[in-house]
């Protein structure tokens, strides 16, 4: 598997999406009760997540304090935490922790990818290439709908 390629695509797609957005869009209610806004801001948590994983991988320090955050409570703390930043500072974050996976991405060998057993957290069966596949990539395509699902609504 090619991790870059996985990342690209996984990205281009939410990008894509954003692209489609006027402002006020942001503010329409997009899964449950969180805005286009809150669960974009939930995938920046996840993006920032990653990229602290992956920085553990190329001796890098992580920038935040996410990997310790209880799993349980993680999506409801980070969308709390965002609530009141703008759209602006959500994307940002969210752009920019991207920007630091790919990096770290870039200095991770192919086969310390695909190497089961080095995120035993996650399961001792599995490599890095199922984390980026099962919660990275999926989990943007889980959620890309319900960010296009904002802009197709009938009082938009």
């Amino acid at each position: 598997m090619n991790a870059i390629d996985v990342l690209k695509y996984g990205q281009t797609t939410i990008l894509a999406t954003m692209g489609r957005y006027r402002p006020d869009d942001w503010d329409r209610i997009a899964l449950g009760v969180w805005t286009a806004k809150d669960l974009l801001g939930h995938l920046g948590a996840f993006e920032v997540r990653f990229a602290d994983i992956l920085a553990t991988f190329v001796d890098a320090p992580p920038a935040s304090d996410l990997m310790s955050a209880d799993p349980r409570t993680f999506n409801d703390d980070q969308a709390a935490i965002r609530k009141d930043w703008t759209i602006e500072q959500v994307t940002k974050e969210f752009l920019d922790a991207h920007e630091r996976v790919m990096t770290h991405a870039a200095a991770i060998t192919p086969e310390r990818w695909r190497e089961v057993g080095t995120i035993p957290w996650y399961g001792p069966e599995y490599s890095l290439d199922d984390l980026l596949v099962y919660q990275m990539y999926a989990h943007k395509r889980e959620h890309d709908p319900q960010l296009s699902a904002v802009l197709e609504a009938p009082d938009r």
